[in-house]
């Protein structure tokens, strides 16, 4: 089930139109935005590298900084420890390389999904120890590592966390922390990622002048599903210009694998084709796949590198596909518990696709989803959610049920013992307050646009808006009693609707979609159809055509 809301925000489009120089709709897709204000608004549209804010108002900054700076000086070993998604590898990897710009000797690893979990473990501060290191430096993890870093500090090692996860115990033992979800932060923004994170602290260093490493954030903050707003959007939209003229051997070969054109990659081609590979290493090998991807020297060691990580992401492919065929099959026959907040055992499930599958139940049913499998230290898995259901906090309401939990509001990671999963289950729904509307599908239009008001003048205009993603969503249009000639469904699968729609003034624009498409083309063989679209162009064979993209309809 779904539910068409039209974004009613208010302001003087006309005026913000005659000011910048854009047609009225794109000025209403900002406000939709919640960009408000003339230096906002510029920001959206045309701000560059000079919107970044200095990274030493960041809390913590200034002594985090201070201690590395010393520590290089001194020829301290430091040992960065990153994290095993696409987050972690890359905040790795800006360290790594920003470290050994500015002469540190310091060296990385990743803990193993299985055997350690998620973030530092007891082993790998031991064998940090045994190895000499002197300083820690986390990357995308570290805030709920107390124990751990108490166990640093115990045996003599300073400790930097750096991260952007919410923060439930404050890490007290840490020599620094910087984390913009801290209490008391005074950074401007908030939303940075792992990457975005560690990549402060280089500059803050005085490294990456030329801020090559930004192409390595943009790729993290679109995978790790961040909110692409502010500062985040400014990195992005920056890190993917970079990118486009990367000298980086493993992104280069990665892409030519996977058929993406690198000098016009965007966020799409980030977040679903190359980021799901350097996550499927973590998830069925080792982040370290990763990581060589990025250090690899020449073209012949980065194709190698490149063809087992796209190996590895079609089998994480096959394995999802299995595992959400059983979990929605629990959940049509109500063997989830009908509940509010689904939470899936397959106990049979490799734990790293947990999260992938709940992504997956959690779209196609509309509920917050847990999906949790079976591990030799009792159950692991990971949660997605709705947006009105902050994650995190309801899982902070059920601490003492789990064994370890952590995450955002919209997704999360977690352990329990199997004897409290009942419990888990019940009280989890017992104290949601989610009612029965909450569970629709709930489709933003920006505003009612009749397609015969398309232009490529304002398509071109709209794109400009990119790059988008959480928080920042394609421009969506809403039509009434539109007719469509000729519908018909074409592929070899059955898969894509086509159409024309004609206009009185003798116009045509070509309609697309790939959204239950039998019946769209039923409905519009029947007569006219309400419904949501985006315009977008059709390019082929150095043709450019106009078209508008259904999403849904009525």
């Amino acid at each position: 089930m779904e539910k068409w809301f039209v974004t009613n925000k208010h302001a003087d489009f006309e005026g913000i139109a005659a000011r910048f120089g854009i047609d009225p709709v794109t000025a209403r897709v900002i406000r939709n935005r919640d960009v408000i204000g003339y230096e906002a608004i510029h920001e959206f549209l045309k701000g560059g590298t000079e919107c970044f804010h200095d990274p030493m108002r960041m809390k913590g900054m200034d002594k985090a900084a201070g201690i590395v700076k010393e520590k290089i000086a001194e020829g301290k070993k430091i040992r960065i420890m990153g994290d095993y998604d696409i987050d972690g590898i890359m905040s790795s990897y800006i360290l790594k390389r920003g470290f050994a710009e500015l002469g540190a000797d310091a060296d990385i690893r990743i803990p193993d999904r299985i055997t350690d979990g998620y973030g530092m473990s007891e082993r790998m501060i031991r064998e940090a120890h045994e190895d000499g290191v002197d300083t820690i430096v986390t990357c995308d993890n570290g805030i709920s590592a107390g124990k751990e870093i108490a166990l640093a500090k115990s045996l003599g090692m300073t400790v930097v966390v750096t991260d952007h996860h919410e923060v439930l115990h404050f890490p007290e033992e840490a020599d620094a922390v910087v984390d913009p979800k801290q209490e008391g932060e005074t950074y401007p923004y908030t939303e940075l990622c792992g990457a975005g994170v560690a990549w402060k602290l280089i500059l803050a260093l005085g490294g990456d002048p030329e801020m090559k490493l930004l192409q390595f954030v943009a790729f993290a903050t679109i995978g790790d599903v961040v909110a692409l707003t502010g500062e985040n959007r400014v990195m992005v939209k920056e890190g993917l210009r970079r990118l486009h003229h990367t000298d980086n051997p493993g992104m280069l070969a990665l892409s030519g694998i996977s058929g993406v054109d690198i000098n016009s990659v965007g966020s799409y081609q980030v977040g679903f084709v190359l980021g799901p590979c350097f996550n499927a290493s973590g998830r069925l090998d080792t982040a370290m796949l990763g990581l060589d991807l990025l250090f690899a020297e020449n073209e012949e060691q980065a194709g190698i590198i490149a063809r087992k990580l796209s190996d590895l992401n079609d089998s994480r492919k096959r394995m999802t596909e299995e595992g959400v065929a059983e979990a929605s099959a629990m959940v049509e026959q109500e063997k989830a518990g009908g509940e509010k907040v689904y939470v899936i055992f397959l106990p049979d499930i490799h734990e790293s696709v947990a999260g992938i599958i709940a992504g997956r139940i959690r779209e196609k049913y509309h509920h917050p989803t847990i999906v949790l499998t079976r591990t030799e230290k009792g159950l692991k898995g990971s949660g997605r959610s709705t947006e009105n259901y902050n994650m995190f906090e309801e899982l902070s309401r059920v601490e003492p049920l789990m064994t370890k939990f952590g995450g955002h509001p919209m997704a999360a990671g977690l352990s329990l013992e199997e004897e409290n999963l009942e419990a888990f289950r019940k009280e989890l729904n017992e104290k949601c307050a989610l009612g029965k509307d909450d569970f629709y599908e709930k489709v933003k239009v920006d505003m009612v646009l009749p397609l015969s008001k398309v232009t490529s003048k304002l398509t071109d205009e709209l794109r400009h808006l990119e790059p988008f993603g959480t928080a920042n969503p394609r421009p969506l249009f809403a039509a009434k009693d539109v007719h469509i000639r000729n519908p018909r469904v074409l592929g070899a699968k059955r898969n894509v609707f086509r159409g024309i729609a004609y206009f009185p003034d003798g116009r045509r624009l070509d309609v697309i979609s790939f959204n239950n498409v039998e019946e769209l083309a039923r409905k519009a063989a029947a007569g006219s159809v309400m419904i949501t679209y985006y315009p977008d162009f059709n390019e082929f064979m150095g043709r450019k055509n106009l078209q508008a993209v259904i999403t849904h309809f009525h």
